[in-house]
């Protein structure tokens, strides 16, 4: 079975070598560069062993993206914690939504309407929306990013349909497709990244009910969110113009 890599980054502006990889099952790292060739530097080294290749990097690489604990304890917070982020961030706040349906939405008051008849009234009915609307007047900045299958889920058409009402809070959402998801290498993660300082990965069970909610301040971690965030950004198209090419 093929590992589970994460790119955790990269000390090069160029071709992208070398990089510091994470594999999530087994916890090791894997890293890679230029290989040691020269015979008299080899000669110089202990323990080599049969099949092994000595790289070279810079001590920055492993600094800025290596682990800095053997095993990380995750930090949760209660819903109240974190529902108190978007109302202290200073400037920015961002989203990546990469799952094909939230529990959550279907408890919406406006949910059974649209999937009854493919429209609904989207009320304000949380505080949430008053708060990311009082945020946005004050100049701030709340985006996201969701990703769309082929053909889109029910709750995916139900995101698209609902964020007109996210436009009208101040909101900027774009989507992209699986697939450029994909070739992108986004991970499956859903998450917000508030000020590029602090991020707070959604963790969800097999029933898409969201079960915790873990805060990463850890600088090297953040910068590789923050990665995928400027990725994601980058490539992704109003959710007016991708919500066209659908009906097309």
């Amino acid at each position: 079975m093929a590992r589970r890599l994460r790119f955790n980054g990269t000390g090069s502006n160029l071709g992208g070598c070398p990089a510091v990889h994470e594999d999530l099952g087994s916890g090791e790292i894997i890293v890679h560069g230029a290989p040691l060739t020269d015979p008299e530097d080899i000669a110089q080294l202990r323990h080599l062993g049969e099949g092994e290749t000595p790289i070279v990097v810079p001590r920055e690489l492993l600094v800025d993206f290596g682990p800095k604990e053997v095993t990380r304890t995750p930090c949760t917070v209660s819903h109240d914690a974190f529902g108190k982020l978007f109302e202290t961030f200073e400037h920015t706040a961002w989203r990546l939504e990469t799952r094909r349906r939230f529990a959550s939405d279907e408890s919406a008051p406006d949910y059974q309407e649209f999937v009854e008849t493919g429209e609904a009234p989207l009320d304000l009915y949380a505080p949430f929306f008053a708060t990311i609307r009082e945020q946005t007047q004050q100049g701030k900045r709340v985006e996201r990013v969701r990703i769309v299958d082929n053909p889109p889920t029910i709750g995916q058409r139900y995101l698209l349909h609902s964020a007109a009402r996210n436009k009208d809070m101040g909101e900027d959402i774009r989507n992209l497709s699986r697939d450029e998801a994909n070739r992108l290498r986004l991970p499956a993660e859903d998450f917000w990244i508030f000020d590029s300082r602090l991020v707070a990965l959604l963790n969800f069970d097999d029933d898409d009910n969201l079960v915790d909610i873990e805060l990463i301040t850890e600088p090297a971690q953040v910068n590789r969110y923050v990665q995928v965030r400027d990725a994601a950004w980058h490539y992704a198209i109003p959710y007016e113009t991708f919500a066209a090419r659908l009906t097309t």
